[in-house]
């Protein structure tokens, strides 16, 4: 077998800063590299997530906002309910009670009042003193500008009570302009 020689470099042979100069460049790249490995995994991340956003936006503008398939069938009970009621707060409560006012006199005295909203029907009841006047309040209930089509449905003479007053009914329509 034939001898190998290997030589290596005596310290007087050594060029260091030659090694030192090349590994610094080395380290440099490295750095270099690991920068524009980072700056581009952020630009990724980035579009990734700007794509997804896009993406949600635009399901959610082909999607209906409140689709009748997903409302339940007692939500949907719920909201005509909620309808309704807000139709009923919405009537001109005010001018209604107010023209009840103004056809009130001191021979007739209201105890109910059923508004019917649907068909824009008020049924009175209350006690009239006399016969004349719960004529004057069913005329006066005529006049006034908010109702129409005012009609005594019925009435009749309380005996077993010493003054005999008259227990009626009246219904009245209010106009949809007031």
């Amino acid at each position: 077998m034939r001898k190998l020689k290997l030589t290596f470099p005596y310290s007087g042979q050594r060029s260091a800063v030659v090694e030192y100069l090349l590994l610094a460049l080395g380290l440099l790249a490295l750095l270099a590299v690991i920068h524009q490995l980072k700056s581009t995994m952020a630009d990724i991340t980035y579009w990734e997530a700007r794509e997804a956003r896009m993406a949600q936006q635009q399901q959610h503008r082909k999607l209906p906002r409140t689709p009748a398939a997903r409302i339940s069938q007692t939500t949907q009970q719920e909201i005509k309910l909620a309808s309704e009621i807000l139709h009923q707060l919405n009537l001109p409560w005010e001018k209604l009670f107010d023209s009840l006012e103004l056809a009130a006199s001191k021979e007739v005295a209201l105890l109910s009042l059923q508004p019917n909203v649907a068909s824009r029907v008020i049924r009175m009841s209350g006690e009239a003193r006399n016969l004349t006047g719960l004529v004057a309040y069913v005329e006066a209930l005529e006049r006034e500008p908010v109702f129409k089509d005012t009609h005594l449905l019925n009435y009749k003479v309380r005996r077993d009570h010493p003054r005999r007053p008259i227990i009626f009914s009246v219904t009245t329509t209010w106009r949809d302009s007031y």
